[in-house]
């Protein structure tokens, strides 16, 4: 089945399209929803409500970008829209716009960041972070939004924005370093390996 023919099948409500376009995307989509997620039981809600997002909207898919990019965009305003019915304020700094705190993540670089450590233990970090810094984390370093435009999307202001990212950067590293230094965690995937391999 053509993207065309899922694209007609879904807009007429057809199953098999709309698995037809679940089964494309899902794995990616889901992907998405794990970075803004806490959890993997949340980014299952994330991803339905995200899915149910895009079959809602679809009619407005007028293909001047990549399917592909248009899903995403519904499904990260999606990750949104269930942040802000859990609790509205999470999205929200407690920083003022007006603080003059030091920006504590000005020297840390995205490239530093990204290549400390490995695909699973960066998510795993990125979820620990709260989700007003997990959320803008995440807008403009994964998905290359502007401050500007986060500011849009999540109704604060642009000093907010950059302060959450200056400290979702802060305590990125923090918990990436807590992860090298805890002898457990080193060790675990050695421990893990050694158990599949036959005595």
């Amino acid at each position: 089945m053509s993207e065309s023919e899922i694209i007609k099948g879904c807009l007429n409500y057809n199953r098999e399209s709309q698995k037809a376009l679940y089964e494309q995307f899902h794995s990616k989509m889901l992907g998405i929803c794990l970075r803004y997620s806490r959890d993997n039981q949340e980014a299952k809600t994330m991803l339905r409500s995200g899915f149910l997002k895009v079959f809602a909207n679809l009619k407005s898919f007028n293909g001047s970008t990549p399917l592909e990019n248009w899903i995403k965009e519904e499904m990260v305003k999606a990750t949104i829209d269930h942040l802000r019915k859990i609790k509205q304020n999470l999205i929200v700094s407690t920083v003022h716009a007006n603080d003059k705190t030091i920006n504590v993540g000005e020297d840390i670089t995205d490239d530093e960041i990204i290549l400390q450590i490995d695909t699973q233990q960066i998510l795993k970090a990125v979820q620990e972070l709260t989700p007003a810094y997990r959320t803008v984390f995440n807008l403009f370093v994964v998905d290359k939004h502007s401050h500007k435009q986060i500011a849009e999307m999540l109704d604060i202001s642009e000093n907010t924005s950059e302060s959450n990212l200056s400290k979702a950067k802060y305590n990125l590293r923090k918990n990436i370093l807590r992860s090298f230094s805890n002898p457990s965690l080193k060790t675990d995937g050695i421990k893990k390996e050694q158990t599949k391999r036959p005595s």
